[in-house]
Parts: C-alpha cells; sequence; structure tokens
C-alpha cells in the first residue's frame, strides 16, 4: 500500500486547496472519501469470495476424500462378508463341526422339552386387546371430578362477573377516572 504519514497528508492537502479553492474543496472530498470507502467495500467482497471459493475446493476434497474411505471399507466389508460366507458354506457343505469337545459339551446338555419353556406359558390362553388406543384416550369422569378441571366453558365477561378483581382501579374500569 501506500506509505502516506502526516506531512505528506498535510502537503496533498494544501496543494489540493491551491488547486481546487476552497469552494470546490470540500465537495471533492466527499466524493474522494465515498469512492474510496467503495472501492474499499469492493477489495473486501473480493476478498471474501475468493475464500469462499477456497474453502468450498477444499471441502470438496475433503468429500471425496470422504467418499473413497468409505468405499474403501465397504468393499473391506464385502470382501470380509464373502470369505465368511465362503467358509460358512464349505462348513456346511463338509458336515464340519467346529471341534470334538463342542459335541461332548452339547451331549452333556439336558435337554427340555418346548411345552416345558414356563415363560411361554401364558402366551396362549391371554386373550387380544382390542381398541386399546381408544380406551386410554378417554379420561374417566371421576377423575375429572376430583382433578377440578373445568368441564364447562365460560366467556370472560361472564368470568369478570364470578371473580371481581382485587384491585379498586380495575374494578372502576379503565377509562373511569
Amino acid at each position: 500500500m501506500l506509505d502516506l504519514g502526516l506531512t505528506k497528508m498535510a502537503v496533498i492537502g494544501v496543494v489540493a486547496l491551491i488547486v481546487l479553492g476552497p469552494e470546490r474543496l470540500p465537495r471533492v472530498a466527499r466524493t474522494a472519501g465515498a469512492l474510496l470507502g467503495r472501492a474499499q467495500r469492493h477489495i473486501s467482497d473480493v476478498k471474501d469470495e475468493v475464500t469462499r471459493e477456497i474453502e468450498l475446493t477444499e471441502l470438496q476434497q475433503v468429500k471425496s476424500e470422504f467418499v473413497a474411505a468409505a468405499a474403501n471399507i465397504e468393499n473391506a466389508i464385502h470382501e470380509d462378508l464373502r470369505g465368511q460366507a465362503a467358509d460358512l458354506k464349505v462348513a456346511w457343505n463338509d458336515g464340519y463341526t467346529a471341534s470334538p469337545d463342542a459335541e461332548e459339551a452339547a451331549a452333556q446338555l439336558p435337554l427340555q422339552a418346548p411345552d416345558a419353556v414356563p415363560w411361554r406359558s401364558g402366551i396362549a390362553t391371554r386373550p387380544k386387546r382390542r381398541n386399546w388406543r381408544g380406551q386410554q384416550a378417554v379420561t374417566p369422569t371421576w377423575y375429572k371430578r376430583t382433578a377440578a378441571r373445568r368441564r364447562h366453558l365460560q366467556s370472560v365477561a361472564a368470568r369478570v362477573a364470578r371473580h371481581p378483581s382485587a384491585y379498586p382501579a380495575a374494578r372502576e374500569g379503565f377509562f373511569n377516572v
């Protein structure tokens, strides 16, 4: 930028005063200030736009890296699943067991009959519940009475007449002074 000190600014001011005269100098100074401000705003807008473009390219680069990493992970998972599926298929077709110890442990476990399972005993005898949403939405009248909810709508005028205000100004009215 320009290196304008106090002495250089004073010399420019004196020369402008001599050349332009005292009548036109304030108008020219205002115009020059407005143009300078407009130029500074334009420069800051251009800087902001360049910064946004740089950030956008960086974000697009990060996005492409993220998509590539996700594709690599997806491919690795699919390869692993294919390998596991192939191993499982080979084991299924060959009748392969994991270990002989597993067969011995399975032979020693006591087997229960399916009808002896206690947690399933009440499922078949229980009747189905119908329309349970509608039954839950209805509030019983005894609860309404004990909870002291309003059961009847009342207009504002009727409520004011029924419950007069404790403030004397409110009883007299707003415009009655």
